[in-house]
C-alpha cells in the first residue's frame, strides 16, 4: 500500500544516541544502527520510498530525555532534540512531521516545551519515553500523580496526541527480572511497564479531570487488549485504590489508540481489531528498532482487513487523529 503513515519513528542527537545501545540488541550491527538513527535524509527517505510510507512523525529516541537526573541538562537536551527534527521538517517538509520531547522532570517546563513546539514548531504532539529520573539515578516518576494534571490539561488544550514509549524498568525496581536482563528489554519488560503505566493512568481519575485526553501506545497495546475484560471483571471484586468513576475499559477504549509498532502478527493484530475497533489502530514501523520492509510486508498483506480497511488503518485514521493537511 502507497501513502502509508508512521508515527513510532525514532530519530537521535548526539547527546541520546549512545543510550540507546540496550534498545537496539546485541545482536544488531550498532555502527548501522547509529548511522540509521541519527540519518533524517537519504538513508530514511529511501526505507521510506522502498515501503510505501509517505509520512514519519519523528521522535527522540528512548530513554533520551527521560534519563537525564538534571533539570536544567534535560531541558537543553529537549529543545537540542526538537531543534533537529524542526529542521528536518524544513528540510523535508512533505516526508516529516514530529513529536515534541519533554523535560519531564518539570511539569511546567514539559508543558512550555510542548506549548512551543505546537505552536511555533507545528509539531503534532509529544512522544515521551515513559516513567522520568529526576536529582537521583533510583527515581521513577509517573505521570498519574496530581504534580502532572496541570501538565495533562496543557496538552488537552493544545488538543494534540501524547505517545507514551517504552523504555526498560529501573534494576531496582525490577526485582522479579534482575537475574534475566532479556526479560527487562523489549521481549517483556516494555510491555510490563508501558503497559502498567497506561493502567496507571486509567485509573488514577485523570480522565476524570482531564476529559478531552488522546494517548497513543504502541506493539497493538502493550498487551492490553487482550487482558480488558478479565481486568474490568476482576476489578469488581478488586476495586481498593482505583480512582476512576466507570470501567477501566471504558477509559482505555475512549482516550487511547495503539500502533502496529513492533507486533507484526495476524492474531494480536485481530485481538486488537476485536477489542478496540479499527478507528483506534494506526499502522507504525518502529524504525530503527524495528525494519520498515518487515512493518509494510506483514500490513499490506495481511488478510485481517480489506483494503478499505488497511487504507483507514494505513492513512486515514493518521490524518484524522493528528489534523494533517493531506487527502
Amino acid at each position: 500500500m502507497k501513502g502509508k503513515i508512521a508515527f513510532e519513528e525514532h530519530m537521535s542527537i548526539p547527546e541520546t544516541t549512545d543510550e540507546v545501545k540496550d534498545f537496539a540488541g546485541e545482536s544488531a550491527d550498532f555502527n548501522l544502527f547509529t548511522r540509521e538513527i541519527l540519518d533524517l535524509d537519504d538513508m530514511r527517505l529511501k526505507h521510506m520510498d522502498d515501503t510505501g510510507i509517505e509520512l514519519a512523525i519523528l521522535s527522540l529516541n528512548a530513554p533520551g530525555v527521560q534519563s537525564i537526573l538534571d533539570t536544567d541538562e534535560a531541558i537543553e537536551t529537549a529543545r537540542k532534540g526538537n531543534e533537529a527534527m524542526a529542521a528536518a521538517i524544513e528540510r523535508h517538509p512533505t516526508r516529516y512531521r514530529a513529536f515534541a520531547a519533554l523535560p519531564m522532570q518539570d511539569p511546567a517546563a514539559a508543558s512550555a516545551e510542548l506549548e512551543r513546539c505546537v505552536k511555533e514548531l507545528g509539531f503534532k504532539g509529544a512522544l515521551v519515553n515513559g516513567f522520568t529520573q529526576k536529582d537521583v539515578e533510583d527515581s521513577a516518576i509517573y505521570y498519574d500523580i496530581p504534580e502532572y494534571r496541570e501538565f495533562w490539561q496543557t496538552v488537552s488544550d493544545l488538543d494534540v496526541p501524547f505517545y507514551l514509549h517504552p523504555r526498560m524498568g529501573l534494576p531496582s525496581q525490577s526485582k522479579n527480572l534482575m537475574d534475566q536482563p532479556w526479560l527487562r528489554s523489549s521481549p517483556w519488560g516494555f510491555t510490563m511497564e508501558t503497559g502498567t503505566h497506561a493502567l496507571r493512568l486509567c485509573g488514577s481519575g485523570l480522565f476524570e479531570d482531564v476529559k478531552h485526553l488522546k494517548v497513543i501506545i504502541g506493539h497493538l497495546g502493550e498487551f492490553i487488549p487482550y487482558n480488558l475484560w478479565r481486568m474490568d471483571a476482576r476489578m469488581e471484586f478488586s476495586p481498593r485504590g482505583y480512582r476512576g468513576k466507570r470501567p477501566l475499559g471504558d477509559y482505555f477504549r475512549e482516550h487511547f489508540h495503539v500502533t502496529t509498532s513492533g507486533n507484526f502478527h495476524d492474531s494480536t493484530f485481530r485481538c486488537a481489531l476485536e477489542e478496540l475497533g479499527k478507528d483506534r489502530i494506526c499502522f507504525s514501523a518502529d524504525y530503527p528498532f524495528e525494519r520498515m520492509q518487515d512493518a509494510a510486508n506483514w500490513f499490506d498483506n495481511t488478510d485481517v482487513i480489506t483494503d478499505e480497511e488497511r487504507l483507514q488503518i494505513g492513512r486515514k485514521n493518521a490524518i484524522e487523529l493528528f489534523k494533517l493537511d493531506m487527502d
